[in-house]
């Protein structure tokens, strides 16, 4: 993987921002598993975090800001600024989720 800046500020500190790439973005849709759904529902009675959903989205962000900054890293940026995260239901028990920044070269 390659050492690509990413910040949710509009600039990165201390540097200048000297090419502008546009918009990047990278996603992924994930569903839900039956193992998990059964451990969820079991932790529904006790309460207590559903780590196997915790780590199914944390693995769809990991996916997510992958492909983002493989697109940056091909269009010559080393540096994405503004990034944002965001999910949305697509099906029945599945998910997607989506990054998207600005692709820029920085000093």
């Amino acid at each position: 993987m390659n050492d690509l800046l990413l910040t949710n500020l509009e600039t990165v500190p201390g540097r200048r921002i000297i090419e502008h790439y546009g918009l990047v973005s990278g996603s992924t849709v994930r569903a839900k598993n039956v193992g998990r759904d059964i451990a969820a529902s079991l932790k529904n009675l006790v309460g207590g975090e559903l780590k196997g959903y915790t780590e199914l989205l944390a693995e769809a962000r990991n996916e997510a800001v992958l492909r983002m900054n493989a697109q940056a890293a091909a269009m010559g940026a080393n540096a994405v600024v503004n990034v944002r995260f965001s999910t949305s239901s697509v099906a029945q028990g599945a998910a997607e989720l989506y990054v998207y920044g600005t692709a820029v070269r920085v000093e």
